[in-house]
């Protein structure tokens, strides 16, 4: 049997921010009573309880997955979150805030454009590429990547500027992959950007196809500055121009925090029962940072011990992975086959099999280079959230022919080609070292401690 919910309300303007049990359904109450039902279901119809009860999410059904473990552990036997928005209060009032403002003019207008983004991301790829020993359109390891956008920059006295950005268009990079900071302090006001060889993926998000286009950043954005961020809201008619970003702002944050984020690494209830975890998130992500998994991962670590968090979570990041879905790196994996055996067949899993389906790679420029190609630069962009045909299982039974096959391991380890093999297939890589990494500080560090979980 699966069972969904609406969350407890169908506007899209987040007036129901305005309520509070509506609000207590979106944080938290709505997923636990939809298990509390189905398994109520389950068992008046077949006369005896499930077995084995299983959640999977991504976007925001990532942060409810992990709201489910933190909350109410008792629900599920097996949780898959996907890139969740889990550091939901900075996420949305913060980070798509500012990635909005930070490409538009002082005429209102955007200054990046879509049809500049290949300018961009070539020049990412032609610098980062070769880093894990492979030219294959793919950055495995984003984070080792030192890219700084002036390298595409168009001279002062350029007449043509189709091949270069301007001035305008490469300070707008720049805010992007920074994100805010307080200018009092330099303090950082998000857990971190989107990563070096997402660029593609911007479209549509933070980077409209044409001037006149609405983007996401900004539609997801207000809604909860405007009904849910604060315990006030703010005067009516409030633009993302009114949005200062300071630690001032992002303090007011703090109260709402408890209510909607799922950042408490305390887990050890959900573990003590038996419960598994995999938590996913793409490299590519532009809506949101895989920084933001990574940082709640570590603290889980941190706070359980490598060994206690071993025995029951697990963390992939998958290189050119998009938003839940698609993406330039193999992006169909099964997530769900491994989460069974462990649960019931107490077999932890290792590495998992990424693929990347044929048809996914019609609007390439070629193959890796590793297969005797030219880099794989699609063009394809990020769905929007919501768009959860996300790594679910059934996807790879029916992705038809597969262009391109990798291993994805735990977090932090990364796969590295052997030198030898065809880099198009999965057998042709190895574990290779593992990411040294440590989570900068930032405004909301100290949300990723325990915390006792806001009611509504």
């Amino acid at each position: 049997m699966l069972a969904a919910t609406d969350m407890g309300h169908q506007d899209q303007d987040g007036s129901f921010g305005q309520n509070p049990v509506k609000r207590a359904d979106f944080a938290h109450r709505a997923q636990h009573l939809t298990a509390v039902v189905a398994k109520a279901l389950i068992e008046a119809f077949y006369g005896q309880p499930q077995k084995y009860a299983y959640f999977t999410g991504c976007s925001d059904g990532g942060r409810e997955a992990l709201i489910e473990a933190q909350r109410y552990p008792d629900d599920f036997d097996g949780i898959i979150a996907g890139a969740g928005a889990l550091n939901f209060m900075a996420q949305n009032a913060v980070f798509h805030a500012w990635q909005a403002r930070a490409n538009t003019g002082a005429d209102d207008k955007p200054i990046l454009l879509a049809d500049r983004l290949p300018i961009l991301h070539r020049a990412v790829v032609d610098a980062c590429d070769a880093l894990d020993g492979l030219e294959d359109g793919l950055i495995a390891n984003p984070l080792a990547c030192r890219f700084d956008p002036e390298t595409v920059q168009c001279p002062a006295d350029a007449a043509d500027t189709s091949a270069c950005l301007t001035a305008a268009e490469v300070d707008v990079a720049r805010k992007f992959y920074a994100g805010p900071r307080d200018a009092a302090t330099g303090k950082a006001l998000t857990a971190g950007g989107p990563q070096p060889g997402s660029e593609l993926a911007w479209a549509g998000v933070y980077v409209p196809q044409s001037a006149d286009d609405t983007i996401f950043s900004e539609k997801v954005s207000l809604p909860v500055l405007r009904h849910m961020a604060f315990e006030t809201d703010p005067a009516p008619g409030f633009t993302l121009a009114d949005m200062r970003f300071d630690l001032a702002t992002f303090d007011r944050l703090r109260v709402r925090h408890r209510l909607f984020d799922a950042t408490n690494p305390d887990l050890s209830a959900f573990a003590g029962r038996g419960g598994k975890l995999i938590v996913w998130h793409g490299w590519s992500d532009p809506h949101i940072s895989p920084l933001n998994s990574i940082a709640y991962y570590t603290a889980v670590r941190q706070l359980m011990g490598a060994e206690g968090t071993d025995a029951f979570a697990r963390l992939y990041v998958l290189p050119g992975m998009y938003h839940c879905a698609n993406g330039e790196g193999p992006h169909l994996v099964d997530l769900l086959t491994p989460m069974l055996a462990w649960v019931e067949g107490g077999v932890a899993p290792d590495s998992i099999e990424a693929r990347r389906p044929a048809q996914a790679a019609a609007s390439n420029f070629g193959a890796p280079r590793g297969a005797g190609g030219r880099r794989g630069m699609g063009e394809r962009p990020a769905p929007a959230p919501g768009a959860q045909a996300a790594a679910l299982g059934p996807t790879v039974a029916s992705a038809g022919a597969v262009e391109r096959s990798r291993p994805v391991y735990p977090w932090p380890y990364v796969a590295a080609w052997d030198g030898q093999g065809d880099a198009t297939l999965v057998t042709s890589y190895r574990r290779g070292p593992a990411i040294d990494f440590v989570i900068p500080d930032w405004a909301g560090a100290g949300f990723f401690i325990p915390y006792e979980p806001a009611a509504q």
